[in-house]
C-alpha cells in the first residue's frame, strides 16, 4: 500500500511563492514507474488538475491557468514530487493534492489515479 503525504502549503501573498512536496512510503522501487499529479480543489469546486509529470520520460503537463507559474518535478531516489509555485494568485487558493497513478501517461483527470494524499491547504491573499 503506497502512501502520499504533501506538505508546504500555507497563507502567502499574491505575488509570492510557495514548494509543495509530496513523499510516497510503501511504494519502494516501484514509486519510479508511477506517474504523479497534483490536483486542487477549491470550497465548493470539483477537483482539478494542476500539473502531472510521467514516469517514462519525466515529461510534464500542466494546466493553462498555471503555465509558467508553477513547475512540476521529482526525485525518484527519495520518493517525492515537487510543485514549485511562484507568482500565486488568489483564484490558486485551494487545498492541493498529490496523486500517483501506475498509468504511463499523465492523466488530468483524478478517476483512475491509485493514491491519494491527505491534501495541503494553500490560501494566498490579495
Amino acid at each position: 500500500q503506497v502512501q502520499l503525504v504533501e506538505s508546504g502549503g500555507g497563507l502567502v501573498q499574491a505575488g509570492g511563492s510557495l514548494r509543495l512536496s509530496c513523499v510516497a512510503s510503501g511504494a519502494g522501487r516501484i514509486f519510479g514507474t508511477y506517474a504523479m499529479g497534483w490536483f486542487r480543489q477549491a470550497p465548493g469546486k470539483e477537483r482539478e488538475f494542476v500539473a502531472g509529470i510521467s514516469w517514462w520520460d519525466d515529461s510534464t503537463n500542466y494546466a493553462d491557468d498555471v503555465e509558467g507559474r508553477f513547475t512540476i518535478s521529482r526525485d525518484n531516489a527519495k520518493k517525492s514530487v515537487y510543485l514549485q509555485m511562484n507568482s500565486l494568485k488568489p483564484e490558486d487558493t485551494a487545498v492541493y493534492y498529490c496523486g500517483a497513478d501506475r498509468n504511463i501517461k499523465v492523466r488530468t483527470t483524478p478517476s483512475g489515479y491509485d493514491y491519494w494524499g491527505q491534501g495541503t491547504q494553500v490560501t494566498v491573499s490579495s
